[in-house]
């Protein structure tokens, strides 16, 4: 195996290692569009999300109660959440109809993604309170992340990098169109 030394003009030793830049997730990183409180109208993306267009806020499908939207920040493609309209933080303070539609709108979401894409596997939950990961806590959110075999490789595992082959408005477009 030959290995390949790259000049690294005084920012340190070389490594061998190529870099992946992504500066784009810097915005995740620095906590950007977060809510400033815990309130409906303090700066919550999914207040604001309803009040752009399907293609600006990403949403797939928008229902009585409830919309589904593309993570900004996906774990892997297709990504994507059901969000009540009303800012509530807890399962415990959705209405009967708003719990129903939430659940009819995971069941179109794996319809869709397995349409669309060919998900072989999911994982379905809620964190809810930021002890239990909740980037957002104060306005409840269901993740819907479609899996396929081997989609865990060494970019995550070693680099804490996802490599996304597709652009989240090509997904989020695949993803209204198989809705149905």
């Amino acid at each position: 195996m030959l290995l390949v030394m790259h000049d690294q003009a005084g920012a340190g030793s070389p490594d061998n290692f190529d870099r992946l830049w992504t500066p784009h997730r810097m915005a995740y990183i620095k906590g950007e569009n977060k809510p400033t409180g815990t309130g409906p109208g303090d700066g919550c993306p999914f207040d604001a999300i309803p009040e752009m267009s399907d293609e600006d806020g990403l949403v797939v499908a928008r229902g009585e109660s409830v919309y589904a939207v593309l993570n900004l920040y996906p774990y892997n493609s297709g990504h994507l959440m059901v969000v009540p309209y009303r800012h509530v933080s807890d399962y415990d303070e959705l209405t009967p109809a708003e719990l129903v539609e939430l659940g009819e709108f995971t069941q179109k979401a794996l319809r869709a993604l397995r349409k669309a894409s060919g998900a072989q596997g999911f994982n379905v939950g809620m964190n809810l309170g930021h002890v239990a990961g909740a980037g957002i806590a104060a306005h409840l959110h269901q993740h819907v992340v479609p899996r396929w075999g081997g989609d865990t490789n060494f970019m995550p595992v070693v680099a804490q990098t996802k490599v996304l082959p597709q652009l989240l408005r090509d997904t989020r477009q695949l993803l209204a169109d198989a809705w149905g």
